[in-house]
């Protein structure tokens, strides 16, 4: 099959798969190892948050044990850690340690160049255009409320 013969969803798909690669590989050089794309709908919910698991498994729509097995890896990768909760220690919330931070302006800064890739090699006019057109139809197709909440599910 070629690129030019998909369809708009299943096009813009697999470019952001293969953009979301290409960045996944940049922040590896930079000594973030281990990272997956499936780690990034973690990340999400510990940008401006501090959940507990059972909390962060419902964000996500998976099991308390699945959400607890995701934090294990990214801890033991040293992405993630468990602090107690500040009203009641019993509690243990999970955060952004401070290579999950770095972590995360890694992956910033990467996009941030990829983007100026792009817009080199398509035209800042027309990458732009495409920008908007993309932001509309995720609109349309009701996906935009929950990158505004960063609430992005897993593909089932």
């Amino acid at each position: 099959m070629r690129p030019e013969d998909l369809d708009l969803g299943s096009l813009a798909l697999f470019v952001g798969l293969a953009a979301a690669e290409e960045v996944r590989r940049d922040i590896e050089r930079e000594g973030f190892a281990g990272l997956r794309f499936s780690h990034g709908y973690v990340f999400q919910h510990l940008i401006e948050a501090e959940p507990t698991i059972g909390e962060l498994a419902a964000r996500l729509d998976m099991t308390q044990q699945g959400a607890s097995k995701a934090v294990a890896e990214l801890e033991r990768l040293g992405y993630l850690e468990r602090v107690p909760d500040p009203a009641d220690a019993r509690i243990r919330r999970v955060r952004l340690s401070a290579r999950g931070r770095a972590a995360v302006e890694a992956a910033r800064r990467g996009r941030a160049a990829q983007q100026e890739r792009m817009a080199r090699r398509c035209g800042h006019e027309r990458l732009d255009t495409a920008h908007a057109v993309l932001v509309e139809l995720l609109d349309v197709l009701g996906g935009a409320d929950g990158v505004r909440r960063r609430d992005v599910r897993f593909p089932a």
